[in-house]
């Protein structure tokens, strides 16, 4: 049996045309080698398993080939080459700073830079996981960094960019990786299977590069797992078994469940989940990704935006036709709150569960909230007089009994929301308008107030008007009990060559607050209801005081200057404490 290398080193990139996923970072890198324009310092960022230390290998290999063809692809068969591939090489460095993080490992390194490359044109110094570096070996490394001898270039790679410090990320160029998509996965693990003659489905790769989460290096691990379990002949059953990933299925019993408003069943397969042993983290979320992709699939300008395979994706158009968008849009509210709310409950499966019966309960809310009877009692014509409604609505069938009679008469006057008490609405004149009416039906705003809402007659300004209008203003802000006492003890005065109308509070305190957050409302209440179009209003501050005629003591400067005149005992303290002076 021949020694088995597993595929994420079988399959490494050896050239910057197999770099996958990162075309735009081997394009740069190639045209700097290209115009002999090399940096001394790289910094290499991205996720796991994107080909941060694969690209700084090629990159070094590359530049220090003797043999190197027109589309910069290293021979392999010269001495640099081959001393790389052996791992014996003097010219190329690699480090691992989570292991060699302190200053005597970079005084090393420094001690390294000073010594010319053996092979090559260039000393390669490829350092792994450099946000490891304690501030002390970063430091230390400034001088060195910012300054090298010319056959020295430097390729920092790290996972966490945010952890370099500035000094550091200011003498290097910057790459930043992208997580790898799910096609590009797809069609290297495609191509991996072919060669290992491996037979494997569309639909288990998508499986396999979705738990990649973007990580190539990942993928290439799970797809060896998934091999050593199955053999060479793979399941879509087996994977999801194998992987321990939720079946689409599952989502889609639910969805169905959801739209009956079954919660019990609901509740069934939630439970059948986590009989199987998966995490009701995973779930709710996976649960969310699932209405999202609903959502996704109802616009054809969005639908490029699936990660899913072609099979799967054409399930989700055809159920996302049957899902109405208001449904989805409460739906991925209710598992994203859940899911937010997850960690801090104490009953998690609790939670979960309630958040099902919610969506569950999605597509019947609208029917128990808007009673048939509503809908049935308006039915007048435009022109018909409101009395005659009334009347006509009055008259009871010759089954029904007299209390029946009342019964319905009460149901009709209080769908259309119209009191039969009321003189002016059974004049011959008062009119209603059957549009109106709907309109306040569907949108939820009661029609009395749409219809009969009195208009409001302005006044001209005299102080017997403003007295009125002032009681309506204090009245209206009966919610807010600190700003009604104050208006009601405001005493307004008209200021007439002005235009203004201005009231009083006791302190600078409450002036500030009132004209910083309340002036502009109450003004626009007064300028509704007096016929005066400048009309402005103003709040002054009223000097209050008590019944011997001194003025009250709000601050706590003002009590301390009244205790220093007039208490011996203050004065006296102060000096014992030693405060006087201050």
């Amino acid at each position: 049996m021949g020694q088995f290398i597993v595929s994420a080193r079988k399959y490494r990139p050896n050239d910057f045309d197999s770099l996958i996923g990162q075309e735009n970072i081997a394009r740069t890198l190639k045209n700097s080698i290209l115009r002999n324009q090399l940096a001394h310092a790289y910094l290499f960022c991205g996720p796991r398993g994107v080909g941060k230390t694969s690209a700084a290998r090629i990159f070094a290999k590359t530049i220090n080939c003797s043999n190197i063809s027109e589309d910069l692809v290293p021979c392999g068969v010269c001495e640099s080459c081959l001393s790389f591939a052996e791992g014996r090489s003097y010219s190329i460095h690699e480090l691992d700073a989570a292991s060699n993080n302190s200053v005597d490992d970079i005084r090393n390194l420094t001690d390294k830079v000073r010594i010319p490359p053996q092979i090559g044109k260039y000393s390669v110094y490829i350092i792994d996981e450099v946000h490891m570096l304690s501030q002390q070996a970063f430091n230390a490394f400034l001088k060195t960094l910012e300054e090298p001898p010319s056959y020295a270039i430097f390729i920092l790679a790290t996972t966490e960019k945010h952890k370099i410090l500035p000094t550091i990320l200011s003498r290097c160029q910057t790459y930043d990786f992208n997580r790898i998509s799910v096609d590009n996965i797809v069609r290297n693990l495609k191509d991996i299977a072919q060669k290992e003659q491996v037979t494997i489905g569309d639909d288990t790769l998508h499986i396999i590069a979705q738990k990649a989460d973007g990580a190539m290096r990942d993928a290439l691990t799970l797809f060896d797992q998934t091999v050593a379990f199955c053999g060479h002949e793979v399941s879509y059953e087996q994977v999801i078994h194998n992987l321990n990933v939720l079946d689409y299925e599952y989502y889609f019993k639910l969805t169905a469940d959801f739209l009956k408003g079954d919660y019990a069943a609901a509740f069934l397969t939630f439970d059948e989940i986590l009989s199987k042993g998966f995490n009701a983290l995973h779930f709710i979320s996976g649960l969310s990704n699932h209405f999202r992709d609903l959502l996704v699939c109802k616009h054809d300008a969005s639908q490029s935006l699936l990660e899913l395979a072609p099979s799967i994706a054409q399930k989700y158009r055809e159920l996302s036709e049957k899902c109405p968008a208001g449904f989805l849009y409460e739906a991925l509210a209710a598992t994203t709150d859940c899911e937010a709310a997850y960690r801090q409950s104490g009953n998690p499966r609790l939670l979960i569960e309630f958040a099902l019966l919610k969506i569950s309960r999605i597509n019947i809310a609208p029917a128990v909230a808007q009673p048939t009877a509503t809908v049935q009692a308006v039915q007048p014509t435009v022109a018909q007089p409101v009395a005659a409604q009334v009347s006509s609505t009055a008259q009871p069938a010759t089954s029904q009994t007299a209390p029946e009679a009342t019964q319905n008469l009460e149901l009709g006057t209080q769908n259309l929301e119209l009191h039969t008490t009321d003189s002016k609405l059974q004049t011959p004149s008062a009119t209603l308008s059957i549009k109106n009416v709907m309109r306040a039906v569907k949108s939820g705003t009661p029609s009395k107030q749409r219809e009969f809402a009195p208009e409001i007659v302005k006044v001209p300004l005299n102080e017997e008007n403003l007295k009125g209008v002032w009681e309506e203003l204090v009245a209206s802000e009966s919610r807010s009990p600190n700003l009604s006492a104050a208006l009601a003890k405001g005493n307004p005065q008209i200021d007439a060559p002005r235009s203004v109308v201005t009231f009083c509070v006791s302190n600078i305190t409450q002036k500030e607050y009132i004209d910083r957050h309340f002036l502009k409302r109450l003004e626009l209440f007064l300028k509704e209801r007096i016929d005066h179009p400048t009309l402005r209003l103003e709040v002054t501050l009223e000097e209050v005081s008590d019944q011997t005629g001194s003025p009250k003591l709000y601050m706590p400067s003002d009590k301390a200057n009244y205790l220093q005149k007039t208490s011996e005992e203050y004065r006296e303290l102060k000096k014992n404490l030693g405060l006087d002076t201050i």
